[in-house]
């Protein structure tokens, strides 16, 4: 896609988002050359926090060693299948799994899926991933460039939020699924999932928009992650949309200096 298409789309895609009136006091030319910037630091995060004992639970423990044990996807896919550690396989139409291209090299991670998540069985297919699909296409990107999954495979009751226990108990499957994959780079989509892969207890506002290091068990090297608003967030907030435009931006400039 040369430079004038993808403004076009750009421009086009901000329009589809409400993006309609100028946010700067005078134009920008942007087909003129810029400097270089270098990438902000990325700033050390803690570790979630072990229980007060050091000991898992039993079925965090279970999920773990299960996690551990496979050693491709359709290996994962199939005991997080058969896990019946988790309540919310029970109440779940279909597991949620991921889509996409796993040889990519660049891995979004979502939160929990949703009713149509739900009922097709797979990840971002409502109207928040066809905003997610839009916003992508924006820079170039469309399933074949990426994988995509959920930190939660399945759908809780009511698209309540899910709890901690529950974050525990899928954690370590997400963990091997990312291992496996061996991603460049992650993409994290709503506070969620960044909490949960990033530590502390910062909230999106705060974690969005910095690339930062992230630590896989099973994975040698950390890999740079880029926390942004879920496409849900931003069908509620119009206003968020700009941050999220720059964090694509951010996401392009990143991808660009893999190739």
């Amino acid at each position: 896609m040369d430079l004038r298409t993808a403004l076009t789309a750009a421009l086009r895609l901000q329009l589809e988002w409400g993006a309609d009136e100028a946010l700067a006091e005078t134009p920008h030319d942007h087909f003129a050359p810029s400097p270089a910037a270098p990438e902000p630091a990325s700033p050390a995060i803690p570790r979630p926090a072990a229980p007060a004992s050091g000991v898992l639970p039993p079925a965090a423990a279970r999920a773990a060693a299960l996690a551990a044990a496979c050693h491709s996807l359709d290996e994962l896919r199939a005991a997080l299948a058969a896990f019946d550690g988790c309540s919310l396989s029970e109440t779940a139409t279909n597991l949620v799994f991921n889509d996409g291209n796993p040889a990519a090299g660049l891995m979004l991670i979502g939160e929990a899926p949703g009713a149509e998540e739900d009922r097709i069985g797979k990840p971002f297919v409502g109207p928040s991933g066809q905003l997610l699909d839009r916003m992508l296409a924006s820079i170039g990107l469309d399933r074949d460039h990426y994988l995509i999954t959920n930190l939660i495979p399945w759908r809780p009751p009511g698209n309540r939020s899910p709890t901690d226990a529950e974050v525990m108990l899928c954690l370590p499957f997400l963990h091997r699924q990312i291992a496996l994959v061996r991603p460049k780079l992650l993409l994290l989509l709503g506070g969620l999932a960044a909490k949960a892969l990033l530590g502390g207890s910062a909230g999106i506002t705060r974690l969005r928009g910095t690339w930062r290091e992230i630590e896989i068990p099973g994975l040698l090297a950390p890999i740079p992650a880029l926390a942004t608003y879920h496409p849900a967030y931003l069908l509620r907030t119009p206003g968020a949309k700009r941050d999220a435009w720059a964090d694509l931006l951010s996401l392009r400039r990143r991808l660009e200096r893999q190739d």
